[in-house]
């Protein structure tokens, strides 16, 4: 699946939503979903980089995508029903997800853990994420076959010090596909996690600042399991967890 050779078709007309699509992983994820065939769904906070990627994937010969700018920190239940809602009038149904939004917080010791950005790091990256799913299922349902994609990390399935509230809501994500993904078995609905792993990202420097950034793979170099996950390819696979990076 690491080395999956997408076919250029592989989502032809299918309609993806991409959250944090404005840069790192999720801006790669949309331009190269769109080389791919797909008409994305671009979410994000901040709309000068959300049409950044718009212009790069109509350059690119792609089409058009849409743009949501949308604050998940913000961002209420009834936010996402009419963004749910809008999605369908427009395009008739959602074909795939990537759940990419997430936000770091500060690495401490848990004792020392600040409960704002407790609340913070848990809205973005649990509670939005749970609140849009709920939205989107009606959606999702309209497809012939659709994915859901959910970022993890390895410190969601075993915790490390200091990392504990990422970890939290990792582990959280986890909990959510795992449900999702056993109340939809044998439907045309699945539900997955990619652990992206060490890549070359703003959120990677932030907890590691000392690091060479240039020993890190790209997030270029890891989306055949995006593309994998997304398309029809994958019918089979629902409740798994995979690694873009494998320890060997």
């Amino acid at each position: 699946m690491n080395d999956y050779n997408a076919p250029v078709d592989l989502l032809r007309d299918k309609v993806i939503l991409v959250t944090g699509a404005g840069d790192g992983i999720g801006a790669q994820a949309a331009k190269t979903y769109a080389a791919h065939g797909a008409i994305c769904i671009l979410l994000g906070r901040t709309v000068s980089k959300l049409e950044a990627v718009y212009d790069d994937i109509v350059e690119a010969g792609g089409q058009e995508p849409a743009i949501v700018p949308l604050d998940i920190k913000g961002a209420t239940p009834s936010h996402y029903q009419q963004m749910t809602q809008t999605i369908i009038d427009q395009f008739g149904r959602l074909d795939g997800v990537l759940h990419n939004a997430s936000i770091l917080g500060h690495l401490s010791a848990f004792k020392d853990i600040d409960a704002e950005e407790w609340q913070d790091v848990m809205q973005v990256n649990v509670n939005g994420m749970v609140y849009m799913t709920q939205a989107l299922i009606p959606a999702l349902e309209k497809a012939e076959n659709a994915s859901v994609i959910f970022t993890t990390s390895s410190v969601g399935r075993k915790g490390r010090a200091f990392w504990g509230t990422y970890a939290v809501s990792k582990f959280a994500t986890e909990g959510v596909m795992q449900t999702l993904a056993d109340e939809y078995q044998n439907k045309t609905l699945r539900f997955n996690c990619i652990n992206p792993g060490g890549t070359r990202t703003q959120m990677r420097a932030q907890a590691f600042p000392a690091e060479n950034p240039d020993t890190l793979k790209t997030p270029e170099d890891i989306m055949p399991m995006y593309l994998y996950l997304m398309g029809n390819d994958s019918i089979e696979v629902n409740g798994q967890s995979l690694d873009c990076q494998p320890k060997k």
